[in-house]
């Protein structure tokens, strides 16, 4: 086991320096951007546990006894993740694309101006609610599928579905064998031309290193 780790000159990254830095958001990007760069560098190992921007120590002891103390811990995280890696899906809705495959609905004739205002109202809100039941069956359905060809998944809070715009309505991690990518890629790929007809557009971005899978 190896701990990967860099000076870092306290003028630039001590406690004060960094509560500064916190509020710049520039700043915070360049820092986080080399961090990942780092963490990227070592994607072909076994197995990596990223650890979080902004974790210092004070001496290299320090660190090492940090890795005892949490060798257990560390221990467990290896083995859910070795020889494994993070694919991230986001799934977003045309509504335009997806209205035109929606089912309709029946618009009743009237001789009323003010009754067929009404009535187009109720067949506006029919085909918004039929509209977001249908895409909430969809990416769920989406995501219990390619959960079968992973080793774990997470789910993570989407927004609903507003009434205009391209909503985010799926945004998952799958921890997937590293022999099994490939397969995973091309599933997603089936998925997302099928869904692609009815207005889904499906982004798969990876491999990451497993950031979600070693967080609890």
């Amino acid at each position: 086991m190896w701990l990967v780790a860099a000076d870092a000159p306290l003028d630039r990254y001590g406690e004060e320096a960094i509560n500064r830095g916190l509020s710049d958001l520039d700043w915070v990007s360049r820092a986080a951007v080399a961090h990942e760069r780092v963490i990227e560098s070592f994607i072909a190992a076994p197995a990596v546990l990223p650890m979080k921007l902004f974790t210092i120590f004070t001496s290299d002891e320090r660190a090492r006894d940090h890795i005892r103390r949490q060798s257990a811990r560390i221990a467990g995280l290896v083995r859910r993740v070795a020889n494994h890696q993070e694919w991230g899906l986001r799934v977003i809705l045309d509504r335009v694309d997806a209205a035109k495959t929606a089912r309709p609905v029946n618009r009743a004739k009237t001789a009323t101006s003010g009754t067929s205002f009404l009535l187009h109202k109720k067949a506006a809100r029919d085909r918004s609610t039929e509209l977001a039941r249908r895409a909430r069956e969809t990416v769920a359905d989406l995501y219990d599928r390619l959960s079968e060809h992973a080793a774990t998944s997470k789910r993570r809070a989407a927004s609903d579905l507003p009434v205009q715009g391209g909503p985010l309505l799926l945004d998952a991690a799958f921890l997937v064998a590293s022999k099994r990518a490939n397969r995973f890629r091309t599933i997603v790929g089936r998925e997302a031309r099928r869904l692609g007809r009815q207005g889904y557009l499906l982004t798969l971005s990876g491999p990451w290193p497993p950031y979600t899978f070693v967080q609890e």
